[in-house]
Formats: structure tokens, C-alpha cells, sequence
């Protein structure tokens, strides 16, 4: 029984093995497991499926490597942004899909990268992440502004490409993540929005009172949603140190305030699909 299957790269240079390891983690592969020992090192991508697939037709790529992403326009830029090789630039496939080639680092080939146009696979109840026509409002906490600024550049990135008008997107600031909860509220309960988006940064002290705080805005935020029926994005980072924050606002781990935008996207397009 197979365990697993990946490509095993073997990098001639540390130069190789830093630009291959910036190269997969902007494409959005998640850090797997990694390790320096006896004389070697190395460090796994992890993606959710993997295996052999075979294919004929038209606009099939021809590339070592074909990853499945969410959004190829959105993954193209930020391959562009970073100086990435380009084979051939994003564009529609006959089968449904947009799709672009890089070629990978230090001689390793050619991957595509593709996106569906539409979710095939789950035709029925899979909501479309359309924000056209949608109203949202956008709390951030000004503590701890030099990550929450990242945060909520990155949720209204995300609402914008989406169709989102920047008049339908209103950003309301409180003093810190504690009073997240009270403005959500506030916002909730005039019905003006399909969707609400939470986001602050909370990193851990010499003290409990970050518990008590994580605790309470995380209970919060969980119940509002529940008992106004409006969704809320939760881009509340609770991290251990600045680092964290700073991988988990744009960087290493991408944006988790362009995620939480996502997140409440989908759920208010399923609450108007669910009502038709």
C-alpha cells in the first residue's frame, strides 16, 4: 500500500534550495515537515491530493508538474510580483479553466498552475465566491496596526476581485480586538450588510491576560454570527510572537485577512442561494 508520492528535488547549490523553497511557498503549498541532520536537510510542500493523472485533448499542459489552485489570476500575480519565469501567461482553456506554466528554479522543470471556472465537482450547493452587488463592513483593531493594516489590505483585495465596489465595503477601526465584538454587533444589527469581516492581531504576553482576551473575542464573534444570522470572517490572529503574525499577514503563511474575507464571502452566497 503507498504511503505517499512526491518529487524528490535534489538542489546542487543552498542558492537553489532558497530559491525552490520561496518558489513553492508562494504558490501556496503548505509547509510540510522538514529536517538538518547527519550531513543533509531538507523540507517537503504538502498539497491536498496528489498522484498520477493522464489526459488528452486540447490545451493540455505540457509540464513536469500541474498544480490545482483556487484563483490562477490571483496566484500568476504573485508569482509575477516575485520575478518569477513565465513558459506561457495565464489564459482560458477549452476544458474550463485558466491556466499558466513557470518554469521552476535551478533547472527542475516546468510546472502549470490551473483553475476551474466552475466547481464541477460539487455542481449543487458549492457556493460561488461572487461579491457583485454584495454590502460588507470591515472591523479592525488599531492594536498592533502594523499587522491589522496588512490584514485588512488583504480582505479588501480579496472583496474587490471578487466584484466588490469599494463604496459597498465600509472599514470601521476600534481600539483593540476586545472591542471587535461590540462594533460587529453594532453593524449586525442595522441589516445593512450580507457579511461582516473581524480582524486584529493578539500576541501572547508574560501575563493571562491574552486568554482571557482570545477567549472572549473568539466566544463572541462565534455567537454574534450565530444569533443575528449574519456571517462574520474571523481574521483575528492570536500568535505567540511577531513573527507569526508577520507570516501569517502577508508573508510565509499568506494573508489571513484576505481568507477571512473568503470565508464570509461563501457563507453569505449561501445564504442567498439557500433562500431561492
Amino acid at each position: 500500500m503507498i504511503r505517499s508520492f512526491h518529487r524528490l528535488m535534489l538542489p546542487a547549490t543552498g542558492e537553489d534550495f532558497r530559491a525552490l523553497e520561496e518558489f513553492f511557498s508562494v504558490l501556496g503549498f503548505a509547509p510540510g515537515e522538514n529536517w538538518e541532520r547527519l550531513g543533509s536537510k531538507g523540507r517537503k510542500f504538502d498539497a491536498f491530493e496528489s498522484g498520477i493523472e493522464l489526459a488528452t485533448g486540447e490545451d493540455m499542459p505540457h509540464a513536469d508538474f500541474v498544480v490545482e489552485v483556487d484563483n490562477a489570476d490571483i496566484v500568476a500575480e504573485a508569482a509575477r510580483a516575485k520575478g518569477f519565469t513565465f513558459i506561457s501567461d495565464v489564459a482560458d482553456c477549452s476544458w474550463g479553466a485558466r491556466l499558466f506554466v513557470l518554469q521552476v528554479p535551478a533547472g527542475f522543470g516546468t510546472l502549470a498552475v490551473f483553475s476551474y471556472n466552475e466547481n464541477w465537482r460539487q455542481p449543487t450547493k458549492e457556493s460561488q465566491l461572487d461579491s457583485t452587488g454584495m454590502k460588507f463592513a470591515i472591523v479592525v483593531s488599531r492594536f498592533n496596526a502594523f499587522i491589522t493594516e496588512r490584514l485588512l489590505s488583504g480582505a479588501t483585495d480579496a472583496l474587490r476581485r471578487t466584484g466588490a465596489l469599494a463604496k459597498d465595503i465600509e472599514i470601521v477601526r476600534v481600539p483593540g480586538a476586545f472591542e471587535i465584538p461590540s462594533a460587529a454587533k453594532m453593524l449586525a444589527e442595522t441589516g445593512k450588510y450580507d457579511a461582516l469581516v473581524a480582524l486584529g492581531c493578539l500576541l501572547r504576553g508574560s501575563t493571562a491576560h491574552y486568554d482571557v482576551i482570545v477567549n472572549e473575542v473568539t466566544r463572541s464573534i462565534g455567537e454574534l454570527s450565530l444569533s443575528t444570522g449574519v456571517p462574520i470572517g474571523f481574521g483575528v490572529l492570536t500568535c505567540e510572537t511577531l513573527e507569526q503574525a508577520i507570516d501569517r499577514a502577508g508573508l510565509k503563511l499568506g494573508n489571513k485577512g484576505f481568507e477571512a474575507a473568503l470565508a464570509a464571502l461563501e457563507l453569505a452566497v449561501l445564504k442567498r442561494t439557500l433562500k431561492k
